[in-house]
């Protein structure tokens, strides 16, 4: 579902359509299947995959992110950078029209932006108020604690905390993690997740011995 502007749509709805909180706003993204956005959350020019939540006070820009996904209150996803290089830093210099100064804006300096895009695999946790920087991949499965700030990227099933952002540890041994990618249980459809479901609680050896078939 591609939507443009502002969306207001119902809190709690048993079927798989997007849902937004009144005050979410939404601009020229897309909104996987049974995705929710939290209240005051801000998404621009994103993708957001299926099932993946946004609590609250989230902001996002630039960025793909991929399914069932869980991140919490005041995650910043792509904040954007400001032109160092100048003599100025001021946003003056590429929101022109607000300040009066040209009667169009810096559209080199927004598509600048645009191209260190933000890539979030899938089953992704991220904690509160973590930060996300331009240019970041975080891999599939991976943690992000609270607070992290995270400028580099994060392999698959990783945990990572801290200013600036470090892996702590891996969630899974190597081999449960290649197995897991192997399996690609995100790309399940809804019959196949629905007949699999007590499966997903189930141990993770068990899991991956069940379903991993290479």
């Amino acid at each position: 579902m591609t939507l443009s502007d502002h969306i207001q749509l119902p809190t709690s709805r048993p079927d798989e359509a997007p849902q937004a909180h009144a005050t979410a706003r939404v601009r020229d993204s897309v909104l996987g299947a049974w995705t929710r956005i939290g209240e005051a959350t801000s998404i621009v020019e994103s993708n957001i995959g299926d099932y993946t939540y946004l609590v609250d006070h989230c902001q996002v820009i630039y960025s793909e992110v991929g399914k069932f996904c869980s991140i919490a209150s005041h995650v910043r996803i792509n904040p954007g950078n400001h032109p160092m290089w100048r003599p100025t830093q001021h946003h003056m210099t590429y929101r022109r029209v607000s300040y009066g100064f040209a009667e169009r804006d810096d559209e080199a300096f927004f598509d600048w932006r645009r191209d260190a895009r933000v890539v979030v695999g899938h089953d992704v946790w991220m904690g509160h108020g973590a930060i996300i920087l331009p240019g970041v991949t975080i891999g599939t499965g991976s943690v992000i604690a609270a607070g992290a700030v995270v400028s580099k990227d994060v392999p698959p099933y990783t945990i990572v905390g801290g200013v600036p952002g470090k892996p702590i540890r891996e969630r899974f041994p190597r081999e449960i993690a290649e197995s897991l990618l192997r399996i690609a249980w995100w790309d399940w459809d809804r019959a196949t997740l629905e007949a699999r479901f007590d499966d997903l609680s189930m141990d993770i050896e068990a899991f991956c011995e069940q379903y991993d078939r290479a």
